[in-house]
């Protein structure tokens, strides 16, 4: 007969042998966790919020990935999940853990507000860890071990190489990733020291990086992120059923916290499909049928971010006084986006990197819709002495092609360029807007919408448009857009919406029924940096990133346009601007943004996959209904000649 020393033993073998018990981190969380202490919020059992389910139950043993990323706002997502994965490996799957905090002091302050109190008030934890004991390393504030011997915890400041280099590890938590500093001590990234930790347990290990997001192209989390599906809360609309994900400002869908003027305590939200306000009291309702949809659902990494705009603690109201104060500064408007919005905030200077777009071009016939295009559109920018053309196709998941890029530009008798106020410079316009574009897949296609900067020579744009189709006001507020509509344009600063507003009927009158269409310019243009920043496919049978653009010019003075402003904001004035750079032509930018507010009055926001089949199967253009905002509310050659420029 053993000891009662060699029985234990002897349990604790068999324990490690068995498989965990069938149990989700979240269903094992509301049974268990008791929620005490100074720390706690909230006071007594634990409750999964909606937004906490699927990013806890993607840590569960069941769950085939090995790596998991929270991209969150503050107070929403990331302690809570860690803390109570903390909670689950003890009980139902120990061995051996580190968690990462940005420094030791951060990494004490979490052992000892959260995870201590857990152990001590949940009932199920009692006694998993060595007894606290003078001079006894097995129970300290930056370590813990199992009491059967299965595994620890080991709690660590990223900048402690030592910390990060000590013992091998199965479930490794990484927490505020863009706090850590470049280098820890000499020994290179934390974040890769800490994975090589995990090497011995690559069959059952599990890695979770979280953190809020800084400043874009220098955050972890967000390279993290773009390796990740990528998985969005999605809520619905009590009054249409629309799911959208929150955002605080309306971009070119039109939902979007609103309030009346002077009063942001007052703020809603506005559905970007019925364009209802949502009073903040059904916030709870929504967030409760919610759900994670994957946005780059090929990647085997699940990835989840969420936004305080889904609180349940937090009023719209109380988010729109916020952001009116925060905007004070770049730096208190950078906090807010980081730290409420989970939103990258852009520095200047943040404009793509010419040559790697240049060195990416492709090969594609230039003056053919390639395969995949869909719907072509065209952007004109008015010079004094010359119209700029582009002409592109638009098709699933917002890729764009560029498809010719024209200049008008007609010489007089004695040689020089004629002004843009002569009428036949806007006959050559006429014919490139008449033409019938051949498309790769056989047939031809009209161009459907040509949106045109009414900035300069407004009254010759006005008069053009009048001769064309003008998009018609649809019965639920939307856009009716027929083939070889006109769409004269204006810019302005709008940071939230791509189309801000359209003029209204009484003035439209003064300009032969024409309308204006505003266009949010510094909107337009973070998109489209985004999109360059996107990354080539690396396998030839891999499909493009939504809204990869792709370009076919040669001379890489076009690039050098395309990328020629930066971010900036200023700190005197509070006001986003974006710099020009004095040596560069930037019309190639603001021709790619003319032709991005031609496809979205087209509908290129509302295409679902069945309008896109549609599109597909069509012999015949049709008109396009477009419900993306609320509309209504408010020859070749080089030199002087109609041709394309010389880096083409």
């Amino acid at each position: 007969m053993g000891t009662p020393g060699t029985f234990s033993m002897y349990k604790v073998g068999a324990d490690a042998m068995l498989p965990p018990r069938e149990i989700t981190v979240s269903q094992w969380s509301d049974e268990n966790i008791v929620l005490a202490g100074a720390a706690a919020a909230e006071r007594g059992q634990w409750q999964t919020r909606p937004y906490q389910r699927e990013p806890m139950d993607v840590l569960s043993p069941s769950h085939p990935c090995k790596m998991v990323v929270l991209m969150g706002a503050a107070q929403m997502l990331k302690t809570s999940v860690l803390v109570n994965f903390l909670g689950f490996i003890a009980d139902v799957d120990p061995g051996p853990v580190l968690v990462v905090e940005p420094r030791s002091e951060d990494a004490k302050a979490l052992s000892k507000d959260r995870v201590a109190p857990m152990f001590r008030n949940t009932p199920c934890l009692r006694g998993k860890l060595a007894a606290v004991k003078s001079r006894d390393s097995n129970n300290t504030a930056l370590h813990k071990v199992f009491t059967n011997g299965s595994g620890h915890i080991t709690f660590t400041g990223a900048i402690s190489p030592s910390g990060l280099a000590m013992r091998p590890i199965r479930y490794l938590l990484l927490d505020e990733v863009d706090r850590y500093p470049a280098s820890a001590g000499t020994e290179g990234d934390p974040v890769s020291l800490a994975e090589r930790r995990t090497g011995e347990f690559e069959r059952n290990k599990k890695i979770v990086m979280c953190s809020t997001p800084t400043v874009d192209g220098a955050s972890r989390i967000q390279k993290a992120w773009n390796e990740s599906d990528q998985r969005e809360f999605f809520v619905p609309c009590p009054l249409c059923n629309h799911f959208q994900v929150l955002i605080f400002g309306g971009g070119a869908t039109g939902g979007g916290l609103v309030w009346p003027e002077g009063e942001p305590e007052k703020a809603a939200y506005c559905c970007e499909n019925c364009h209802k306000e949502i009073p903040h009291h059904q916030k709870t309702w929504m967030v409760e049928r919610g759900e994670y949809r994957a946005q780059n659902p090929g990647s085997a990494i699940p990835g989840f971010r969420v936004s305080q705009l889904i609180s349940p603690k937090r009023a719209w109201g109380t988010i729109a006084m916020e952001f009116l104060a925060a905007k004070k500064s770049p730096e208190t408007l950078k906090a807010f986006l980081n730290t409420v919005l989970a939103e990258l905030w852009a520095e200047r200077g943040s404009a793509p990197d010419w040559e790697k777009v240049y060195l990416r071009r492709e090969n594609y016939e230039l003056g053919v819709v390639p395969l995949g295009g869909l719907i072509l559109v065209a952007g004109v920018d008015v010079q004094d002495d010359r119209l700029e053309v582009e002409i592109k196709a638009w098709g699933r998941g917002k890729e764009s092609w560029s498809v010719d890029y024209r200049v008008i530009q007609l010489p007089d008798q004695s040689g020089q360029a004629i002004k843009t106020s002569a009428p036949e410079v806007w006959q050559e316009l006429e014919a490139v807007l008449a033409k019938d574009w051949p498309c790769a897949a056989g047939g031809t296609m009209p161009i459907m919408a040509m949106a045109i900067d009414s900035g300069f020579r407004p009254q010759m744009v006005y008069e053009f448009a009048a001769r064309h189709p003008q998009p018609a006001h649809g019965p639920a507020g939307d856009a009716i857009v027929a083939p070889r509509t006109v769409i004269p344009t204006k810019g302005t600063d709008n940071a939230f919406k791509l189309l801000a507003s359209v003029s209204s009927t009484d003035a439209a009158r003064k300009r032969q029924n024409v309308r204006i269409w505003s266009i949010g310019t510094h909107w337009a243009k973070q998109e489209f940096y985004d999109w360059l920043r996107l990354a080539l496919p690396t396998d030839p049978d891999e499909t493009f990133p939504a809204g990869y653009a792709h370009y076919a010019y040669g001379d890489d003075q076009f690039y050098k346009g395309l990328c020629s402003e930066s971010r900036v904001v200023r700190a005197t004035s509070n006001k986003v601007e974006w710099i020009k750079d004095p040596n560069v032509r930037n019309e190639p930018l603001d021709l790619a943004v003319l032709c991005r507010a031609a496809a979205a009055v087209c509908g290129l926001d509302r295409f679902t996959d069945a309008d896109w089949a549609a599109a597909e199967g069509s012999e015949t253009p049709t008109p396009v209904r477009s419900s993306t905002n609320d509309f209504w509310g408010g020859g070749d050659g080089a030199g002087l000649g109609t041709g394309r420029r010389s880096w083409f």
